[in-house]
Parts: C-alpha cells; sequence; structure tokens
C-alpha cells in the first residue's frame, strides 16, 4: 500500500511553512473531509495524510489555508489577500507513495509530484 504526504514552503522568507492549516478531501461520490493537520516546524503534517488501508485509487482536493498563515506572519499583502485558500486537486493510486509539496508566497504558487 502506498502513501500520501505533504510539505509547505514559504518562497517569501525561504523557510518552511508552519501553523498552515491542511485539510484532505475524497472526491467519490460527494466531497468528503478524510483528514485534516496543522503542518508542523517542517512544514509538513507528522503523519502521512493517507496510508495502508485508508490509501485508495481516487480522485482528492488538498486545502492549505495560506492567507492565514501570512496574516499571523504579519506579512503586507493586499486587502482582501490575493491567495486566502489554495486548493489542489489531484488523482493517485492505492498502491503508489504520493508527496504533494506546495511552495507558496501571498502571491503565487507551484505543486508537483514529489517522492
Amino acid at each position: 500500500m502506498g502513501r500520501l504526504t505533504t510539505h509547505i514552503l514559504d518562497t517569501t522568507h525561504g523557510t518552511p511553512a508552519a501553523g498552515v492549516s491542511i485539510r484532505l478531501f475524497g472526491l467519490g461520490d460527494a466531497r468528503k473531509l478524510i483528514a485534516s493537520s496543522i503542518s508542523n516546524g517542517d512544514g509538513r503534517t507528522e503523519k502521512p495524510l493517507l496510508a495502508e488501508e485508508a490509501m485508495r485509487t481516487g480522485t482528492y482536493e488538498l486545502e492549505f489555508d495560506i492567507g492565514a498563515y501570512f496574516a499571523a506572519r504579519a506579512v503586507s499583502v493586499d486587502d482582501p489577500a490575493f491567495l486566502d485558500t489554495v486548493v489542489i486537486r489531484f488523482s493517485i493510486r492505492a498502491d503508489d507513495n504520493y508527496h504533494v509539496p506546495l511552495l507558496v508566497s501571498p502571491w503565487s504558487y507551484s505543486t508537483y509530484r514529489g517522492s
């Protein structure tokens, strides 16, 4: 069985993004909250978002509360903030490992399939 992890990097400060609220939703017949977490000092969750028997083939969404993160860091941004909640939709197979990093600033973000 595979696993799903994430990592958030604050490209404005060149550091991991700690304290970001993260939610994982499954997009089957209905959108369903599967896991939630807060990023740690390394910008990661303490455990995989999906692993072992919870890992299922399908389409998912990761939500990251980036607007609140930059507001808490007192970063001067537009009012309202350009980015609030960043949503990444992706599909996975149950038997593979997936790492979905988020590189983010108050004005842009990127992601990729990591290892």
